[in-house]
């Protein structure tokens, strides 16, 4: 009896001792349905990360443990996941990319007091005053203006078509971009909604060439908007389509085929940027997972980095003080080469760093300008 008490207290023990070896950071992501191609970027990304961390000892000697679950694109199945993320008693929360998801499960990593780390764009989600959320990528509040400038310095732009994706990151989008048009004194004289998943954009290409603007800006999902490119220059669209992120990404590129030359817009993140860190962790997740990453796989990347760094700053694992170290943190690229470009957290857990003014050329995304920091 006493071996055997003795057995079951050493295996207690080295159970324990096995469990204070990792840190948990569950990956809660679109891995299935219309943000597939987002969330498989952020998740690869993010893996990316985490094997180069565990393979240097991991943070603070602790390896991560990252399991992954799929929202499956779904605000509903996303909350669903986060809580059972939530139940295994994370130290950080990797996730979504979907905005709608984000809203509606972002409230459950603030009650329990878990960072949270997003991909999600939508303005009002920083908005909120939820001390727990932090974005990898800017939210509209921040791209939209430097897309407006374009718009009026650039382009010269007196009027303007939006077409763009009914959903949480659409709207946001949408009523963001209109009003720095107003701002602006570029008028909107055309703005059609489209649906995730659209399939069709037929009519919807025959509206905006109706409207006759001095401008198109796009603003849907990755896949609708090659299936808008194919149909925009099937239909002979001669007019600049601009865009963010998502009308320049990889995915786009490679879906639409000729049919992206000449896409325009502003681009927070780029595997294409031209900084030898971009270039070398492009071909890092290359060799890796054997296909072309997105801005998405960045935001995956650097959003591990960015714990990493702020973790080992405090000095130990206290989720917290985790997220009081990041509201005002700048992270640079000599202190934690993870980061890829300088990067500052602000107090309601938005980013501000470079950006870029990219055009797809020969079915490539060309930086054409680098946008400094709104902060310099």
């Amino acid at each position: 009896m006493k071996r055997s008490l003795v057995a079951m207290s050493l295996a207690l023990a080295a159970g324990v001792a096995g469990a204070q070896q990792t840190v948990n950071m569950p990956i809660v992501i679109e891995l299935s349905g219309a943000g597939a191609v987002s969330g498989t970027n952020f998740r690869d990304g993010a893996v990316l990360a985490i094997e180069e961390i565990n393979a240097k000892g991991g943070i603070l000697g602790r390896k991560i443990n990252a399991p992954q679950s799929d929202t499956q694109s779904n605000p509903g199945t996303s909350r669903a996941q986060v809580q059972k993320a939530i139940d295994s008693d994370p130290y950080v929360i990797l996730g979504p990319v979907f905005s709608g998801s984000v809203k509606v499960n972002m409230i459950l990593c603030q009650q329990a007091e878990v960072p949270q780390i997003t991909g999600a764009e939508a303005a009002d989600i920083t908005q909120a005053g939820n001390p727990y959320i932090f974005r990898t990528s800017f939210g509209q509040q921040m791209s939209m203006p430097k897309i407006a400038n374009y718009m009026r310095d650039g382009l010269k732009a007196k009027t303007v078509a939006v077409l763009w994706v009914n959903n949480d990151f659409g709207k946001g989008g949408r009523d963001t971009f209109v009003k720095e048009m107003a701002a602006r004194s570029i008028k909107v004289v055309s703005d059609i909604s489209t649906e995730s998943g659209q399939v069709d954009f037929a009519a919807d290409v025959v509206k905006l060439k109706g409207a006759n603007a001095d401008a198109i800006f796009v603003y849907t999902n990755e896949e609708e908007s090659a299936r808008f490119l194919r149909e925009a220059r099937k239909q002979g669209i001669a007019k600049p389509l601009i865009g963010e992120t998502t009308l320049l990404g990889q995915k786009v590129i490679d879906m639409a085929g000729p049919s992206a030359n000449g896409a325009k817009g502003h681009v927070g993140l780029s595997a294409d940027a031209p900084l030898p860190a971009i270039t070398q962790w492009k071909e890092k997740f290359v060799k890796r997972f054997g296909y072309v990453p997105d801005h998405n796989g960045i935001k995956g990347y650097t959003g591990v980095y960015a714990v990493k760094y702020a973790t080992q700053k405090i000095g130990k694992f206290d989720r917290k003080e985790l997220a009081k170290a990041l509201h005002g943190m700048t992270i640079k690229p000599e202190e934690e080469p993870g980061i890829l470009m300088e990067t500052t957290w602000d107090a309601n857990g938005d980013i501000d760093r470079i950006s870029f003014l990219a055009e797809v050329v020969d079915g490539k995304q060309k930086i054409v300008q680098t946008l400094p920091k709104l902060g310099k």
